[in-house]
């Protein structure tokens, strides 16, 4: 489904506290899967308007191929779809708005008007290259809504985390103890304001 996201005035306008900002984190990908981020070209809002009408706006997307372990940042605004043959974890800034501009056949609403009004109708910039921190942390994605970091701990080793209000800790392999919870693959742990400790197991 192709999506869009809203910036922060847009939103406001229409009665939304703030637009969308997100990252994926893609787990696993086939290999000839693809993202879509941004367009190839910038157009007018008329141009995108018609290409919404009309369904050429799957056309106008900019795809890049994706292999497991890619980091994707989508800005508030961002006109965007997932392909096939992807499993992604989607980590993104509160809020519900999204708007839809093509739906490939499966007749949901479109938001034309929405979305002619907030999207950005132009190519996607480039990210940054990550950033180590430690041997074990590395940033992904710093944004003023969120910050995604992959942290890798040895197998055996134990260590304190403090969490910051709101601090989620996604499972992508191995397994560990978070405080008194289990945690392995593909479970997501909450954590804030609070000390834990994290027991890491045989696999990392």
């Amino acid at each position: 489904t192709m999506l869009r996201r809203l910036s922060r005035s847009a939103t406001r306008a229409m009665g939304m506290p703030n637009g969308k900002s997100e990252a994926w984190y893609i787990l696993s990908a086939q290999p000839d899967a693809q993202i879509g981020a941004g367009l190839k070209h910038q157009v007018t809002p008329q141009q995108l308007r018609a290409s919404i009408r009309n369904g050429s706006i799957a056309e106008l997307i900019q795809w890049r191929s994706v292999a497991k372990g890619d980091v994707i940042y989508i800005p508030a605004g961002t006109i965007h779809a997932i392909g096939a043959g992807i499993v992604l974890a989607e980590i993104q800034q509160h809020s519900d708005a999204t708007f839809r501009l093509f739906d490939y056949g499966r007749h949901r609403e479109l938001h034309e008007d929405n979305a002619v009004a907030v999207a950005h109708p132009w190519p996607l910039r480039t990210p940054s290259d990550l950033t180590p921190l430690t041997a074990n942390r590395t940033v992904l994605v710093a944004s003023k809504h969120f910050v995604l970091e992959r942290v890798e701990l040895p197998e055996g080793s134990s260590w304190a985390l403090l969490a910051e209000p709101e601090t989620w800790i996604l499972v992508l392999d191995g397994h560990a103890a978070i405080g008194l919870t289990a945690a392995s693959i593909g479970q997501a742990i909450f954590i804030a304001g609070a000390s834990t400790s994290i027991e890491v197991g045989s696999n990392g």
